[in-house]
């Protein structure tokens, strides 16, 4: 896939990790863009093959037209030699099947879903035990701390 710059910061520093992004919108495209910079292996998946006009220029990872629910698309992305699961697609539903279906039938070792409602967030933290990033919740931690006079929340 290109040339590899080794990972020098964080975690997996000189680690080059297998990572799976389902969905190509405007976070999926920049996780994978960066993720690509630094050196890890990058497939992503969308339904909407215009969905990859987001990616840089530069991306030279894996784009598969389909959805991340189908075990065909998944293991064309490389998810028995996977090491991350991100999905990041528009339905909480299809993230949540997407991460069981990763972490449950492939035994991926990290996966991580976004989801909206934050009603639920715990309920598939504890009972169904996927790492999840509930956009609405740390919104609105960032407004509140706004609020107070805490920083601006953009970076």
């Amino acid at each position: 896939m290109g040339n590899k710059k080794p990972v020098t910061e964080g975690k997996g520093a000189n680690n080059i990790m297998k990572v799976i992004i389902v969905g190509c919108g405007r976070a999926g495209s920049l996780l994978a863009t960066e993720l690509m910079e630094v050196g890890h292996e990058v497939a992503i998946i969308d339904r909407n093959p215009l969905a990859f006009d987001k990616l840089s220029g530069e991306f030279q990872g894996n784009m598969l037209v389909g959805t991340g629910i189908d075990e065909e698309v998944l293991v064309n992305a490389g998810i028995r030699e996977a090491e991350v699961v991100f999905s990041l697609a528009k339905g909480d539903n299809t993230n949540i099947m997407v991460g069981q279906i990763a972490k449950f039938l492939f035994k991926v070792p990290r996966v991580m879903v976004r989801i909206v409602d934050p009603r639920m967030r715990r309920f598939y933290e504890e009972e169904i035990g996927l790492s999840c990033y509930c956009q609405t919740e740390i919104s609105v931690n960032f407004y509140k701390n706004f609020l107070t006079g805490g920083s601006q929340p953009c970076i």
